[in-house]
């Protein structure tokens, strides 16, 4: 499916190099999912993998949590889901109230999240998560802790970025 162009171009981030910047620079993923429920938003921390081609960023995002609960089951029966980041705030003052505003970079997108079953590549996710979370953590997973724990892939297929700068 196809982005809906931005209605502010003046604001997309295309260049690649930033795109990077607020995926590493982010510390939480906000996921919007669906389920018997309705629609719900969970934030997570993340690891990422990305490459470039042809100009373009192909972005997977990892995370882990439970295997069991609300988020795993939406996950499960409905794997669209979409993902928001943002960070670099500031208030943006004006002359009067509504001249007020807020300053930001941000990625906003879709994609598809899938479980990841092979240990291997369970082990990868974990240490992507951790590689931006926590880089100058030692890192040693028993197979007990790789099993118990639920690692999602998601696949961005399509996003954009957006900042809002001060003036």
């Amino acid at each position: 499916m196809k982005q809906r162009e931005m209605r502010l171009k003046k604001r997309e981030i295309t260049d690649p190099e930033i795109l990077r910047e607020i995926l590493e620079s982010c510390e939480v993923v906000r996921i919007g999912a669906m389920d018997e429920e309705g629609m719900f938003i969970v934030p997570m921390n993340y690891g990422y993998d990305v490459r470039e081609e042809d100009g373009t960023l192909h972005v997977c995002l990892y995370l882990h949590g439970a295997k069991e609960g609300r988020k795993a089951a939406a996950f499960a029966a409905d794997p669209r889901v979409a993902v928001e980041m943002d960070y670099n705030h500031e208030v943006i003052t004006g002359d009067y109230t509504c001249a007020y505003s807020y300053a930001y970079r941000s990625i906003m997108g879709n994609g598809t999240i899938t479980e990841v079953t092979d240990p291997e590549v369970k082990k990868k996710g974990l240490e992507k998560i951790m590689a931006h979370i926590a880089p100058e953590a030692k890192i040693a997973f028993l197979p007990e802790m790789v099993e118990r724990v639920a690692v999602w892939r998601i696949d961005i297929d399509t996003f954009t970025g957006k900042e809002r700068r001060r003036k």
